[in-house]
């Protein structure tokens, strides 16, 4: 648009200099053309009705008409031509008619005039008028020339300026066709931050009160980020239950055939191909743009282990910002931290401690970190404890799934998870998390 408007005004400034400089030129030839019709008029009056020539009067009028270098006069009559020595040649152009009218101006009182070009010996311009009178013995022609000089002098003078000024004006021009662009693409740049906005997840619908000819976009926006959101959520929800559909059979299967080493290495595989395909589903479905504080999250899950473990009457310290939050969606961010927390309730003598902040190595994650006073894990058995289908303790329900999950969930967000010794004693289970 920039380089449009900037061409389309250069083309306009340049046939307006044109066209100024047309209508200079003419001012100045008419001006000087009345000048020479002057001093015709007074050559004329020294030619009396029979086409004689008064000399004694001629020379009045000549030391009046010489004003400079170059200025030239001219009388061709019955009675013969005089005139200055030197006159230059002139191209009197096609001929005429008889009595025919010349240049721009018809015959009046008997009288043609005319206007004429010509050059001198060195080559430089001429421009004359001349006046036919018509006389009982014949036509007299009067010639007056002035050198072009005296045309181009006062118009190069004039250029100057006006390239001034329409250079002036097109600095003009161009500051106001940045400030127009700019003013007019405001509401463009401003739809470029809202969609930014809504792809990071700060904000879910664009703002609809646009101007009339961005307001369809707006709203085809919207309802594009609605469809999205809807079909994201059913890919989430049937790769979710496609999920809870084989871990619980396969995790049988598994344990069932811990004696038979050939038939659980089928199993193994069976699962780690699921594991695969669902782990990609996940992935192309995961909802980066989503916002979930952790605070209610962590709470609605110690409100449930602690009634599933109310008999050991277990304390649960939840230290954690309000303003806490993470991209993730609220049912992965419930499924990590219920398996973290359920997996410390189930082995604490008597505590759990939930932390959260943002994560000092890096301030684009949450490091969420839940630990017990159990009796901990060895170091050399902690990097083997996510693996689908390993249990460390065979007493009690479970399949050995839970970190497994977490592991999972958190390496599609771009996260981790981290085991390691506990303070006091026992666990303690760290996850990183991307911040909101």
């Amino acid at each position: 648009m920039l380089l449009l408007s900037g061409v389309a005004t250069l083309l306009a400034l340049v046939v307006a200099g044109w066209a100024i400089a047309g209508v200079l030129e003419r001012f100045v030839v008419e001006g000087l053309d009345r000048r020479l019709d002057a001093e015709l008029s007074l050559l004329a009056s020294s030619v009396d009705a029979n086409g004689r020539v008064d000399r004694s009067r001629l020379e009045q009028r000549i030391s009046a008409f010489e004003q400079g270098p170059g200025w030239r006069w001219r009388v061709v009559g019955p009675v013969g031509t005089i005139g200055s020595a030197d006159f230059p040649a002139l191209d009197l152009g096609p001929p005429r008619p008889p009595h025919a009218p010349e240049g721009r101006r018809p015959e009046n009182g008997g009288k043609r005039i005319g206007a004429l070009e010509g050059s001198e010996t060195d080559g430089s311009r001429v421009h004359a008028r001349q006046v036919t009178i018509r006389s009982a013995r014949g036509d007299v022609t009067l010639i007056a020339a002035a050198p072009r000089e005296i045309l181009t002098r006062p118009i190069r003078a004039a250029l100057a300026p006006l390239l001034t000024a329409l250079a002036m004006l097109a600095a003009l021009f161009a500051a106001a066709t940045l400030v127009q662009l700019r003013l007019g693409l405001r509401p463009v740049r401003r739809m470029r931050d809202q969609v930014a906005a809504l792809r990071s997840g700060r904000q879910t619908t664009i703002d609809e009160d646009q101007p009339s000819e961005l307001r369809p976009l707006a709203v085809e926006l919207n309802a594009l980020a609605r469809d999205n959101e809807a079909a994201l959520g059913a890919a989430r929800q049937s790769a979710a239950n496609l999920a809870h559909a084989l871990k619980t059979p396969v995790a049988t299967l598994a344990l069932d055939l811990r004696d038979d080493p050939e038939r659980a290495a089928q199993v193994a595989r069976i699962d780690a191909t699921i594991r695969h395909h669902l782990a990609r589903a996940r992935a192309s479905a995961a909802n980066l743009r989503t916002k979930t504080l952790v605070a209610p999250a962590v709470g609605g899950v110690v409100t449930a282990v602690s009634r599933i473990h109310a008999e050991r009457a277990l304390s649960f310290d939840v230290e954690l910002a309000p303003e806490l939050a993470v991209a993730v969606d609220p049912h992965d961010l419930d499924e990590v931290i219920g398996n973290l927390v359920n997996n410390a309730a189930r082995y604490a003598q008597s505590r759990v401690r939930i932390t959260g902040a943002m994560d000092p190595a890096d301030r684009r994650q949450v490091a969420i970190t839940v630990a017990d006073d159990g009796p901990g894990v060895p170091a050399n058995l902690r990097m083997s404890m996510p693996h689908p289908g390993l249990r460390l303790d065979e007493a009690g329900d479970g399949h050995g799934f839970g970190l497994s999950i977490v592991a999972e969930l958190t390496n599609l967000y771009g996260g981790s998870l981290t085991l390691d010794e506990a303070i006091e004693s026992g666990l303690a289970a760290r996850v990183t998390l991307p911040v909101a």
